[in-house]
Formats: C-alpha cells, sequence, structure tokens
C-alpha cells in the first residue's frame, strides 16, 4: 500500500513530464519531483474524486488502482508511477464490481459525508475480487486501513458482504492467483489491471497459489528456540517422523493432503497484532535417522502476502536423563502487505508462543492425554512490549551497561 519512488525521481523542487494512462486514457502532465499521486491527479489533472485526509498514509481515503493494485496515492510520487495504469474512483463508473458495491452502500446506510467512500469503495472492491467468501472478520481486516467517522462501519461491512455473497452464489469465484507486489509504477500488476471487464470475467476463473519451494532457499531472517520435554529422544524423534500427529499439536496448523510421506500440502492460520490469515501451501519433509535431525522446508500464501520457510531441528539428550532437547533453527521470508507486520522481534514472539504451546501439546500426546485445542494465538501488546524491552536492556548489559 505504501510506494518506493524509482532512482531516476528527480530531486526535490525539479520538474519533469509524467505519461501514465489514467483511467484508460494515455495523459501526460509536468509535476515536480515531490509531487505525490493525489494532487497530481487532483490538481494538475483536475480529477478530485481521489480525497485527501491524513496525507500519512493513514486514513485510506486516497486510495486508487495502480497497476491494478490498491494504493495510498498521498505516499506514491507522481514520478514514481511513470508508464504505470491508474485508476481512479472515476475510472470505476462502469465497473459491475463498483456498481454493484454503489448499490449495496445505499442499500445498507453504509455512508453519510461521503468523503471516505472513493477509498472505501477500491478497497472494498478488491476485497470482493479477492475473498473467497463473505467473511466478516477478514473484511474488516481487510478495511482496517480504511478510516470512517460516520458510519461504526457496521453497514460497510454488510455492503461488501452482501456483494461477495451474491457474486459467489452466481458462481462467481475470486481472483485467487497471487498478485506479485512492489513499488506503484512497476507495473507488478500489470497483467490484472489492463481493462477492468476483463479483470471481472478473470476473476470467474479460479487459478492455482503460486507456492512453489525455492531450490536454493536464502531466509531473510532466521533464529534459534529450544524446549525440553521428559521423554527419550528416540521417542521425541519418532513422534516427528508422524507428520498429522505433529500438525494436530501444532497452533494453527491443519493437513489438506499428504501426497508422499516426504510432501504436505496444508494450511496455517497465524495472528500477528490485528492481523490475522491463512497461509495454504505445501511443505517438503527431510529425516536422518542416524543424527536425530530433520528439516520442514514449506512455502505458502493468503492471497496476497506469501511466506516460506526452513526449519532444521534435530533432539538431543536433555538436561536430565531421559528426557529430550529439541533445538530448533528457523529461517523464513515474508513477502507483500502482511511484511509490515512481521518484524522480526513480531515473529519471535508469535513463534515463541507456538512452540511453548507445540511442547505442551506434545509432552500431553506422548503422555497419553488429549493435548489442548490448537488455535492460532495474537499478540498482547503489553507483553510484547515488556518482552522487547527487557530484551533490549539485556543486550545493553550484556555489552558491559549503558553507555552515555
Amino acid at each position: 500500500m505504501t510506494a518506493s519512488p524509482r532512482p531516476e525521481t528527480l530531486a526535490m523542487g525539479a520538474s519533469r513530464m509524467i505519461s501514465l494512462t489514467l483511467n484508460g486514457r494515455p495523459v501526460t502532465a509536468a509535476a515536480e519531483g515531490r509531487t505525490n499521486l493525489a494532487d497530481f491527479v487532483r490538481d494538475t489533472l483536475n480529477l478530485t474524486g481521489t480525497h485527501l485526509g491524513c496525507e500519512h498514509g493513514v486514513c485510506g481515503a486516497c486510495t486508487i488502482l495502480v497497476d491494478g493494485e490498491p494504493a495510498r496515492a498521498c505516499l506514491s510520487f507522481a514520478g514514481a508511477c511513470q508508464g504505470a495504469d491508474v485508476v481512479t474512483i472515476e475510472g470505476l463508473d462502469d465497473d459491475p464490481v463498483t456498481a454493484e458495491l454503489r448499490a449495496a452502500f445505499n442499500r445498507e446506510h453504509a455512508l453519510q459525508c461521503g468523503f471516505c467512500t472513493p477509498g472505501m469503495l477500491v478497497s472494498a472492491r478488491d476485497l470482493v475480487l479477492r475473498l473467497p467468501e463473505a467473511d466478516e472478520t477478514r473484511i474488516r481486516l481487510g478495511l482496517a486501513g480504511n478510516l470512517c467517522r460516520c458510519t461504526g462501519y457496521a453497514g460497510i461491512v454488510k455492503a461488501v458482504a452482501s456483494v461477495i455473497s451474491a457474486r459467489r452464489a452466481q458462481g462467481i469465484g475470486p481472483l485467487t492467483a497471487e498478485r506479485p507486489l512492489g513499488p506503484v509504477g512497476a507495473r507488478a500488476g500489470g497483467a490484472v489491471s489492463a481493462a477492468l471487464p476483463t479483470t471481472v470475467a478473470t476473476a470467474a476463473a479460479p487459478s492455482a497459489t503460486t507456492t512453489a519451494l525455492a531450490e536454493d532457499f536464502t531466509p531473510a531472517h532466521s533464529f534459534e528456540q529450544s524446549f525440553e520435554v521428559p521423554f527419550p529422544p528416540a521417542e521425541v524423534f519418532a513422534f516427528f517422523g508422524r507428520i498429522e500427529e505433529v500438525a494436530a499439536c501444532l497452533p494453527g496448523a491443519v493437513i489438506d493432503a499428504m501426497p508422499s510421506p516426504e510432501n504436505v500440502q496444508g494450511g496455517m492460520r497465524v495472528k500477528l497484532g490485528p492481523i490475522a490469515t491463512t497461509f495454504r501451501g505445501s511443505a517438503r519433509i527431510g529425516r536422518d535417522d542416524a543424527t536425530k535431525s530433520g528439516t520442514i522446508h514449506g512455502a505458502g500464501a493468503d492471497g496476497r502476502s506469501r511466506t516460506e520457510g526452513l526449519i532444521r531441528y534435530r533432539v538431543t539428550d536433555g538436561a536430565t536423563p531421559g528426557t529430550a532437547r529439541v533445538v530448533l533453527d528457523v529461517g523464513y521470508t515474508l513477502k507483500g502487505p502482511l511484511a509490515q507486520f512481521g518484524r522480526p522481534g513480531l515473529v519471535r514472539e508469535v513463534a515463541g508462543r507456538l512452540i511453548a504451546e507445540f511442547a505442551a501439546n506434545l509432552e500431553a500426546r506422548l503422555g497419553g492425554t488429549q493435548p489442548s485445542p490448537t488455535q492460532a494465538r495474537g499478540l498482547d501488546p503489553l507483553k510484547l512490549l515488556i518482552s522487547l524491552v527487557s530484551d533490549r536492556i539485556g543486550r545493553l548489559w550484556r555489552r558491559g551497561g549503558p553507555t552515555s
């Protein structure tokens, strides 16, 4: 939703000619390097349907489509959109999805002053094209970046849900293909933004989400965690070979199919701050009986964000006889909108909770009792803050104390 200026963007104050496609027609106009896309379409091109609110990318009032992707026009430099396909609310006049949303907004009393409505419709249209069903939670999360000071959101959510339900009942499926992301103007979404009616027609034909495993995967982030259980290492390592039982102990995990003992298809529901999503994809499993070690290499996507990870584990003797210590080396890469919530500190906090619950469930299952129900766990903001501050203080003291 944010923009990154291209290397060729001119210095602040310098002017250049910018050529792009605006609502289906080519336009060329001059703009200074510091001009954002919202000011460019409003003041230079006289399309005032795009509203400016906070001008900090928070309120979502200025949301438009750039190469088929919703983008904050107040954060996007016009110069970064050279050659891009830009669609404002005026360009959606004849779009059937937007027409259905406008009617639903009127029917459900989903607007009052109307200031937020153009950006809200652009974001809502994106949800109609992407969500497989009218899930209120996902609709609310999807519209979390669009603020409304009038309606209380209930009518907006009902309007979007009604359009999704109606289209799915007509056999019009979601646009399930993963859309690569990049700076606005990079034509990352050009394949789905050429003509709006074509985009809607494409949505009726579902396609597989790309979750191929990279042969030479190099994670962007990594960390190590460990835990101990009061069972012999051989018994614990044997448990890791029973994938269905492992998934039953991991909060949020589900297995759809196992084409072979080394390949698994399924999903993982996670929560990062206010965002909850389900990544669905596949994993490849490796085991080494001689060293009591193994690997789990998986990749998944939720339609917009994509993650790939590699977990290396080894089972060793615990601190006392008859116990086992499991050491996990976790590497991962997270791409897409969810990456803004996936900072390493947050991911470690979530992973720590998942691993603690997994260890408790593993111990229960090996002990012959039923593990607790597995659900995706979120973040406790206060606990996270205390954890991060404590970690920071600990690092300072380990370095010899704070310095002035």
